[in-house]
């Protein structure tokens, strides 16, 4: 009986250090590797105004402008004849390049800021005179962004949407040249600087052109 409680003891000797050493090297583990993790800061919190807006592609893709064009606050200035005698010069015309990267040569409105790129020249540009203005009298229909029309067919000399017809400005002839006129929608706003004629815009291009009312089909 002596000899089994001897054994007993014994083995209670070796087996507390080892039991010791086995704690330990768990709690280390569990520091190094294991365990709970350490909780996450939290996120920042990032004050002041919201973003700008951002569009892609930056001209047309569907944006309507809320508004037209402000008037400008000069008058468009007249070429001098050149040195020698005949015909003046062309009169100042809107911008052909482009403001940006990405941005058509054509008079657009940036769908970021909707600025009316190239609307500059002043008022009463001499490229856009008309001997008779509204000869055919003024577009009875709707203005501005709430009002989209679809083109119904012609060209750019005679075209059609909601029983009226319109003819564009011969100077603005280059920047209509991939306009769709059977399918395009547009927007027609007041021309605040040229007697006479209104801007269509083009909501799938961002382009826009002078136009003059014809009158009813």
């Amino acid at each position: 009986m002596s000899n089994g409680i001897g054994i007993i003891a014994v083995l209670l000797l070796f087996s507390i250090p080892l039991m010791a050493g086995q704690q330990r090297g768990g709690n280390e583990g569990g520091q190094r590797g294991g365990g709970a993790p350490a909780p996450h800061a939290a996120p920042a919190q990032h004050g002041g105004a919201p973003p700008s807006r951002s569009f892609s592609p930056p001209v047309g893709g569907g944006h309507v402008p809320p508004r037209g064009p402000a008037a400008s606050p000069n008058v468009a200035r007249q070429q001098a004849p050149p040195r020698g005698g005949g015909a003046p010069n062309e009169p100042a015309r809107s911008a052909r390049v482009p403001d940006q990267q990405g941005h058509p040569a054509a008079p657009h409105v940036d769908a970021n800021n909707d600025r009316w790129v190239g609307h500059n020249t002043g008022r009463n540009n001499p490229v856009y005179h008309l001997d008779h203005p509204w000869e055919h009298g003024r577009f009875p229909g709707e203005f501005g962004a709430s009002h989209v029309y679809r083109l119904g067919g012609g060209s750019r000399d005679r075209f059609r949407f909601s029983n009226f017809y319109f003819s564009v400005a011969a100077a603005d002839f280059d920047d209509c040249s991939d306009w769709l006129w059977d399918t395009d929608d547009i927007v027609l706003y007041a021309d605040p600087d040229d007697i006479g004629w209104y801007l269509a815009y083009n909501v799938r291009l961002g382009t826009y052109v002078h136009v003059q009312y014809l009158g009813p089909i």
